[in-house]
This record gives C-alpha cells, sequence and structure tokens, in this order.
C-alpha cells in the first residue's frame, strides 16, 4: 500500500479573522477544498497539515490554501466563491480522484454503491445545484435526503425542504376524499418514508412541528426564497418548464437544491414538454450545476428490478428506432 504524501507549513500573518475566513463556517470551505483535490486537511490555529494519496495533488492543494489565504485580508469568502475558485485555478487534474463523500446519519455511515452513487454524492457536496436524473432504485432521493438529514446535523443549514409535484396520474385529486392536505400526502409519502429511516419517526414529527423540516407540493414554492436551506425537488420529471424554473430561482444564500426524477415516468399530458427534460437541454453547461445519469445497473433495489428496469429500456429503444408496435 503506498505511503500518503503529506505537507506542514503555517500560514502568516497569524490572524483568528482571516483564519476563520479561510476555513468557513464549521470548516466548510476546507471541506470544498478536500472533496475536490481528494485531500486531507488538518489545521491548529495558523499551522496546517494536507495528506494525501498523491504528492502533487497535496502540492496543489497547499499551493491553492495559501493563495486563498491571501484573499482573506481583503475580501470576505463564501462556498460558491471558493468553487469558483477551484474551478478557475484548474487545481483538479484527471487521474487524482476526489475524496469519497460517506454521510454519517442516525442509521449509520452511508457511502456510494458504485460509482455513479459516489460521483452524486460528491457533486452534493460540491455544488450548489445538482440532478440525479435515472430510473426507480438507483438511490437518487434517499442519498439526497441522507446528505440533507447530515447537513442540517451538522448546522451547516437550518432547515429542510422536501418538495414534489403533485401531479394526477388517473385520479382526479378533486374527487378524492378530505381536504387539500390529505389529497397531497400521499404524493409526497415516499420522502417521509426516507426521513423516518434517517431520523426516526419521533425526531422527525417534532421537526415538522417546528418547521425545520417542511414537506410540501411544488406550487407551495411560488413567491419563495430559501436561504441556508437543503431543498429537494424529487419526481422532478412531472413538472412543467414554469415549474422548474420557478423551483430553481427559490434558491438563496447558503443553500443546496437536489433534482431527482426519471425521464420514463412522465405522467404530464402529452404535449406538455417535462421540465426536467427542458432543464438538462438548458443548464448542461452552466457552472455550479451537476448533472448525475443514472442506469439500469445503479440499481440497488431486489435484483430482478434492474432486469426489469433493463428490459424496459430495451423496448423503448427498439420503439425508437423502428416505432411502437401495434
Amino acid at each position: 500500500m503506498t505511503s500518503p504524501h503529506q505537507a506542514d507549513f503555517v500560514l502568516e500573518p497569524d490572524d483568528t479573522e482571516r483564519l476563520a475566513n479561510l476555513a468557513g463556517p464549521f470548516d466548510g470551505h476546507l471541506r470544498l477544498i478536500e472533496l475536490r483535490l481528494g485531500v486531507e486537511i488538518a489545521s491548529r490555529g495558523n499551522v496546517f497539515r494536507i495528506t494525501g494519496r498523491e504528492e502533487e495533488a497535496v502540492a496543489r492543494a497547499e499551493r491553492f490554501v495559501r493563495a486563498l489565504y491571501d484573499e482573506t485580508a481583503a475580501e470576505t469568502l463564501d462556498s460558491q466563491g471558493v468553487n469558483l475558485r477551484l474551478s478557475q485555478s484548474n487545481v483538479e487534474r484527471p487521474g487524482y480522484a476526489p475524496q469519497e463523500v460517506a454521510v454519517r446519519v442516525k442509521r449509520g455511515t452511508i457511502r456510494g454503491r458504485g460509482a455513479n452513487q459516489a460521483k452524486y454524492l460528491h457533486a452534493i457536496a460540491t455544488h450548489d445545484i445538482n440532478f440525479g436524473i435515472g430510473p426507480a432504485g438507483t438511490g437518487k432521493t434517499f442519498l439526497a435526503v441522507a446528505m440533507a438529514v447530515e447537513a442540517l446535523n451538522e448546522s451547516r443549514v437550518q432547515r429542510l425542504v422536501l418538495v414534489r409535484p403533485a401531479v394526477e396520474a388517473g385520479e382526479k385529486l378533486g374527487f378524492l376524499p378530505g381536504d387539500l392536505s390529505q389529497k397531497v400526502d400521499p404524493y409526497l409519502r415516499p420522502l417521509y418514508d426516507a426521513l423516518y429511516e434517517m431520523l426516526g419517526v419521533e425526531k422527525v414529527l417534532k421537526l415538522l412541528e417546528k418547521n425545520v423540516i417542511e414537506i410540501a407540493p411544488l406550487a407551495y414554492m411560488r413567491g419563495r426564497t430559501l436561504n441556508d436551506a437543503f431543498v429537494i425537488l424529487d419526481e422532478a420529471q412531472n413538472t412543467t418548464i414554469e415549474q422548474m424554473k420557478m423551483f430553481l430561482t427559490r434558491l438563496g444564500f447558503g443553500s443546496t437544491a437536489v433534482v431527482t426524477g426519471d425521464l420514463t415516468q412522465i405522467d404530464l399530458a402529452r404535449h406538455v414538454k417535462s421540465g426536467l427534460r427542458d432543464a438538462i437541454d438548458v443548464l448542461r453547461e452552466v457552472e455550479g450545476v451537476s448533472f448525475t445519469f443514472f442506469e439500469s445497473r445503479d440499481v440497488v433495489r431486489h435484483p430482478l428490478v434492474a432486469r426489469i428496469v433493463g428490459a424496459y429500456d430495451r423496448r423503448d429503444a427498439a420503439d425508437q428506432a423502428t416505432g411502437p408496435a401495434a
């Protein structure tokens, strides 16, 4: 096994305010650098140690931290600015694997199963807006909720907002019994289930009462700005273009958004283009937005689910090539 490389250095001048600015709230800036560069950063006051598998990666990280510290003399840093500097400085290089993201929640430590899940977790940790797109059972929503719960537990955000479009798939909401809340609740049930598994039922109910966790239909987001929040839009394939734009522009300072969906499960009217499909076309090249595309091989449910998804994918591909069978 290759011995880790390390660099020890001192940042001058020894200024408490500048060091706090460099590290960010709850060392969030240092964590971003770790995740993007695949290194570990330890500090005590102005004394730093960077450890990593690759000597060149450690050297690049040291240069970046030193340069960032110089900037703290005249500027207050934020996570978006640190991410932008990482991209502009071109310190990442092919061949240097980013650090694995381990999510710590009540049920234990969660890591990505396979390359796509690991990439997805890393993207959420290092981007403000993230899209997870693929078939059922690939962990899109589960991993997003896990990241949200960890962010809340570590006080990196003040609240969780979990959203779903309440699309009528076969039944008209107006004809279902109960008030609006009771009609919409079944659409949001998968989000409740994920939270219960992460936090336990009692804690979830308490946080819902305090409005620290909010689970709501997408229509309730109009006109709001969400600061210091972790926001998840689930089943995004059932948003319209206008709804998707509305949701993405709700994001405020200190917030992270994750959008999940499956383009093979669109319940919109045939003439309505999915807001998720449109967002892929419009936002693919936008700085700060990440896309992770899952496939049937990423399914982590019962093995038969992956084979079922694969069979439908093959049928859909054949239909596109020859036209649907009569």
